[in-house]
């Protein structure tokens, strides 16, 4: 075989590795793009999830003070403000339900970084308190439990609706 052939097979192979090499990195490439851009996304879905948790306990907490604040004050009723079953919504700073609140999305504030109904900007978080007073055994109308659910509900980036439902119950101990 003459040498100038053998010269032009060797160059034709180096072409052929070169763009074999390229092609194993490019692929190498695109799959850590791939996990990145999954990974950013998985985060996202963390993130809301946390927030949704923290929002939920925040209802039971605010249901919790008023009960607390009944008590304190003296009121005649521990469940005072409490003692109708249904669907509300409930502020962060708030002292009573408000059954107009249920269907609203919460706002972020990011100057106080609170969750509100009022101003900020809108998100995709829905509150709902959800009350039922418990009768005990025997004994009608006179309540000595509420079941509280605090659910919050929200809708993903790629459109799937999640949501949290947290449970508490209160007793007339006191």
């Amino acid at each position: 075989m003459p040498a100038e052939s053998q010269q032009s097979n060797k160059r034709g192979q180096l072409l052929v590795e070169a763009m074999i090499a390229i092609s194993v990195m490019v692929i190498g490439l695109l799959g850590i793009f791939s996990l990145t851009s999954q990974s950013l996304g998985l985060y996202r879905v963390a993130y809301e999830q946390y927030v949704a948790v923290n929002l939920a306990a925040e209802g039971i907490e605010v249901v919790k003070n008023m009960i607390d604040t009944n008590v304190i004050a003296g009121s005649v009723q521990w469940n005072e403000g409490l003692a109708i079953d249904g669907d509300f919504g409930i502020q962060y700073d708030s002292r009573s339900l408000d059954a107009t609140l249920q269907s609203k999305n919460l706002l972020y504030d990011a100057s106080t970084s609170l969750y509100n109904y009022t101003s900020g900007t809108p998100t995709n978080f829905k509150r709902v308190i959800k009350i039922k007073n418990i009768d005990p055994p025997g004994l009608p109308n006179q309540i000595d439990e509420i079941q509280v659910n605090s659910v919050v509900t929200w809708k993903t980036r790629g459109g799937l609706d999640l949501s949290i439902n947290l449970e508490d119950h209160f007793f007339n101990w006191r």
